[in-house]
């Protein structure tokens, strides 16, 4: 583009940009609080036919009124608005990864000097976010991600006409972008023109990243889509899995925080174990083993217990094999108790159980 033409188009903007500031300010004083520019115009990095990105801030539906979508010179702008409370705060706690709008937002027109207080102070609390290292608060914004791609996958794996599936798939690729994109705590920062490349300058993308994301683009089939797809998943968890064990300090398991867990899995567990077992009754063995399993998992992410895996062996033709690896893992357990110094809360008799706890010992260690 010459520089002639590229003045053209800068020029046409800018008017634009005066029509939409005059109309807040003659028609809708009190209900615009806010306007600015960001996208490409904000960037530089516009082509002809790049439309007009305005971040326009409204506090009533009143507000609305200034909002117009138009066609001038076969180029299609939309003249949007947002609230404080669904737009603007949600940027700011980086609930999703496109807050350009807000921490790289060109202010072109404020109605009122507060208004562009509270903006700071938004934008302020994205930027204190995005300069925290590496750690839990990112990761956990990661997590969201990956949990909303694996629904996203799971509808695609489930169907079979191509055009769905392909947009399945572009939903899973969507949502691990911003996993990744909050694994490295940043945002996207050129909209979804340079996305791709912008992502690969992050210093922790997946494995083959840049070959499988392709390979999904060029996919023609239902099955290459559902592959290209799946690979990209899993190389994003095992990312995720991996920025975990390198950022995320781990619960660590106290005498304090073990209390009564020992107690929890013999209460809810170890007799319903048995009896499962010993009555063959596969579908309650089968549900009472992954309860089990489940309960400690939780331990283990919460309390900073050992991994203790019991579900590879559940086997519905050798129940009793689970029950020995059962009985194991209730005594691996009883090991962290030993670990920390805690005892089990274990009684011969009732006589002995009301003094404990009856006593004012009891409530002590509490």
């Amino acid at each position: 583009m010459n520089e002639i033409k590229r003045k053209q188009i800068i020029d046409k903007n800018q008017k634009i940009i005066d029509m939409v500031v005059e109309k807040a300010k003659t028609k809708y004083p009190e209900d615009v609080d806010l306007i600015g520019l960001t996208g490409s115009f904000a960037t530089g990095d516009f082509y002809e036919k790049s439309d007009l990105d305005l971040v326009i801030i409204i506090n009533n539906d009143r507000g609305w009124g200034v909002s117009y979508t138009f066609i001038l010179d076969d180029v299609g702008y939309d003249i949007y608005c947002t609230s404080w409370e669904s737009g603007i705060k949600g940027q700011s706690n980086l609930d999703s990864v496109m807050i350009s709008g807000l921490v790289d937002l060109q202010i072109v027109y404020v109605a009122k000097p507060e208004y562009m207080d509270k903006f700071n102070l938004y934008k302020q609390r994205s930027l204190d976010i995005l300069n925290e290292p590496i750690g839990e608060r990112c990761l956990n914004r990661a997590s969201k991600s990956i949990d909303i791609a694996k629904q996203n996958y799971a509808d695609m794996i489930l169907l079979d006409d191509l055009g769905k599936v392909r947009y399945s798939s572009y939903e899973v690729v969507y949502n691990l972008i911003e996993a990744i994109t909050h694994i490295n705590n940043t945002y996207i920062k050129r909209g979804i023109k340079r996305i791709f490349k912008g992502i690969l300058e992050y210093e922790y993308i997946p494995e083959n990243f840049e070959e499988i994301y392709l390979s999904i683009i060029d996919a023609v089939s239902v099955e290459e889509i559902k592959e290209t797809t799946t690979e990209l998943l899993k190389n994003t968890i095992k990312l995720f899995g991996f920025a975990t064990e390198k950022f995320f300090s781990k619960p660590k398991a106290t005498y304090d925080n073990l209390k009564g867990t020992y107690e929890e899995l013999w209460s809810n567990y170890m007799n319903k174990v048995i009896d499962s077992i010993d009555s063959g009754n596969k579908s309650y063995a089968y549900n009472v083993a992954m309860d089990a399993q489940n309960f400690l998992n939780e331990m283990s992410m919460e309390f900073g217990t050992q991994n203790i895996d019991i579900a590879r062996d559940f086997n519905s033709s050798d129940l009793h094999r689970f029950k020995d690896a059962f009985l194991k893992a209730t005594d691996n357990y009883l090991n962290e108790y030993k670990k920390v110094g805690r005892t089990v809360e274990r009684f011969d008799s009732f006589e002995d159980l009301y003094d404990k706890y009856m006593g004012d010992k009891f409530w002590m260690t509490l």
